[in-house]
C-alpha cells in the first residue's frame, strides 16, 4: 500500500509542476506579445515621420538622404529586437530548466526510496541483484549530473555567441554607415 501513496505522491508532485511550467510558459507568451506591439508601435510611428518627412522634400538630393536616414538604423532596430527576443526566451528557458531540474530531483528521490524500498522485501539470496540495481541508480545519477553540466554549459556558451554575434552585427552596420556619412557631409 506504501507504494500506492508514493505513486500518488510523485502524480501530485508532476501535476503542480505541470501548473507551473505552464504559468511561466504563458508570462512568457505575454512578454512576447507586448515586445512585438512595441515594435509594431514604433515602427508605426517612425513610418509616419518618414512619411511626413518625404512629403515635405524639397529636392531630389533631400528625398534620396531621407530614404538613406530611413534604412540605416535597420540592422540596429532588428538587433535589439532580436536581443530582447533571445532575452525573454533564454529567461523562460532557464527558468522551465529549474523547474524541471527541481522536478527531476525529487523524482530521482522518491524513485530512489521506493527502489530501496523494494530492495528491503527483497527475498534471502538476492543480494547481487540489489548490488546491481545500487549501482545501476548511481550510475543514472551520474550522467544526470554530467548531462546536466553538459546543458548548462551549451547554453552558457549559445549565450555568448549570440551576445557576440548581435554586437558585431550592430558594429558592422555602423561600419558601413560612417563612409557614407562622411562623403555626404
Amino acid at each position: 500500500m506504501m507504494y500506492a501513496e508514493q505513486i500518488t505522491a510523485v502524480q501530485k508532485a508532476q501535476l503542480t509542476a505541470l501548473h507551473e511550467l505552464t504559468g511561466k510558459v504563458l508570462t512568457a507568451m505575454e512578454k512576447f506579445a507586448e515586445l512585438n506591439l512595441q515594435a509594431v508601435k514604433a515602427s508605426l510611428a517612425e513610418n509616419a515621420r518618414h512619411a511626413q518627412a518625404l512629403l515635405n522634400a524639397k529636392d531630389l538630393k533631400e528625398l534620396t538622404q531621407l530614404h538613406s536616414d530611413a534604412v540605416e538604423p535597420l540592422a540596429e532596430k532588428a538587433a535589439s529586437y532580436n536581443r530582447h527576443l533571445y532575452e525573454i526566451t533564454s529567461g523562460v528557458g532557464a527558468e522551465l530548466g529549474l523547474v524541471a531540474e527541481s522536478q527531476i530531483a525529487d523524482i530521482q528521490k522518491q524513485f530512489t526510496a521506493v527502489v530501496e524500498a523494494a530492495m528491503k522485501d527483497a527475498p534471502q539470496g538476492s543480494e547481487p541483484i540489489v548490488i546491481a540495481v545500487q549501482s545501476a541508480l548511481s550510475t543514472a545519477s551520474t550522467a544526470m549530473d554530467a548531462m546536466h553540466k553538459a546543458v548548462k554549459k551549451a547554453a552558457d556558451a549559445a549565450h555568448t555567441n549570440m551576445s557576440a554575434m548581435t554586437d558585431d552585427a550592430v558594429k558592422a552596420s555602423k561600419t558601413t554607415r560612417s563612409p557614407k556619412a562622411t562623403t555626404s557631409a
